[in-house]
């Protein structure tokens, strides 16, 4: 089997973290479909000695943790949550509480920076939500979840800080935006 094809597999589902279809790597690597199963396959049983498996779901495939070490990262997991969120988390969970439902895209040109690390963060602590946008199935977008106004103290989203003010100008920014792209 085609080492190089198993490597390029492993570096795109280590990258995307989260369920990749077997079509994507089809199309992205551009070889057929039995290539693609094939070193599926072969990578399957290299990871089996490894901290981490290869699982396959219908036609998506995804790296996980080996279960034997579920013990081990239960507890990474538990000291990652006991932690204060940080600026990053505050910031991002701001954009989304003022913004939500918010694209990944849409949170990172807000801050300037990646929010792949926040994002998880906030993730793991159940204080946001990830779900496909009603407006474009293929995207994610992120919003509050309760525990997030419990966290806050919270009864109702519209409780935060000049909430109806900073939500009408996000929504003004975001008009301007258009219409500048649309002028482009």
């Amino acid at each position: 089997m085609n080492d190089n094809l198993e490597n390029k597999i492993e570096a795109i589902l280590f990258y995307t973290a989260e369920p990749t279809a077997v079509s994507f790597l089809t199309k992205t690597l551009e070889v057929k479909k039995e290539a693609i199963l094939e070193a599926i396959e072969s990578l399957k049983k290299t990871l089996n000695a490894r901290g981490m498996r290869l699982l396959q779901n219908n036609d998506e495939v995804s790296l996980v943790t080996a279960p034997e070490l579920s013990s081990l990262i239960e507890r990474i997991i538990k000291e990652e949550r006991e932690k204060d969120l940080g600026r990053a988390g505050i910031e991002t969970l701001a954009i989304i509480a003022y913004k939500g439902p918010v694209s990944k895209k849409e949170i990172e040109y807000i801050r300037g920076v990646n929010s792949q690390w926040a994002l998880r963060n906030l993730l793991l602590r159940g204080l946001i939500e990830k779900k496909n946008s009603l407006s474009d199935e293929r995207m994610m977008v992120y919003s509050v979840t309760s525990e997030t106004l419990r966290y806050l103290g919270l009864g109702n989203i519209s409780e935060l800080p000049e909430y109806k003010q900073v939500t009408e100008e996000l929504v003004a920014v975001d008009d301007s935006i258009l219409e500048n792209e649309e002028i482009k």
